[in-house]
C-alpha cells in the first residue's frame, strides 16, 4: 500500500445543490406528428446544461409541443406554429431555478423546411 487515499466520490458541499433541482418540465407532444425527436433533443440539451432538472414526457393531441415550467405554461406550438430555441428554454429555466417570473416563449422555429 501506498498511502495514497483511492478515489473518492464528491458530494456538493452542504447547502449546495445541482443546478436545476427543484424545477420540473412537462413536455406535452404529439407522436404521431414525429415530434418525439425534437422532445429527446431539448431534453438532451436541457439536462447536459441542468442536470439536477426533473423532466417529464406525455403524449398530447395533433400538432402539440407545449412546456410547462413549474406547472406554469412557458411555450405552446399551437399558439406559436413553431418549436422553442433551445437558448429561450434554458434562460426560462435559469429563471425559475432563481426564483423569478417566469415569462411565455414567443420566439419559435419553423416544424420544417419545404425544399
Amino acid at each position: 500500500m501506498s498511502g495514497e487515499p483511492g478515489p473518492t466520490c464528491e458530494a456538493p458541499p452542504p447547502g449546495e445543490t445541482e443546478p436545476g433541482s427543484g424545477v420540473r418540465i412537462v413536455v406535452e407532444y404529439c407522436e404521431p406528428c414525429g415530434f418525439e425527436a425534437t422532445y429527446l433533443e431539448l431534453a438532451s440539451a436541457v439536462k447536459e446544461q441542468y442536470p439536477g432538472i426533473e423532466i417529464e414526457s406525455r403524449l398530447g393531441g395533433t400538432g402539440a409541443f407545449e412546456i410547462e415550467i413549474n406547472g406554469q405554461l412557458v411555450f405552446s406550438k399551437l399558439e406559436n406554429g413553431g418549436f422553442p430555441y433551445e437558448k429561450d428554454l434554458i434562460e426560462a429555466i435559469r429563471r425559475a431555478s432563481n426564483g423569478e417570473p417566469l415569462e411565455k416563449i414567443t420566439n419559435s422555429r419553423p416544424p420544417c423546411v419545404i425544399l
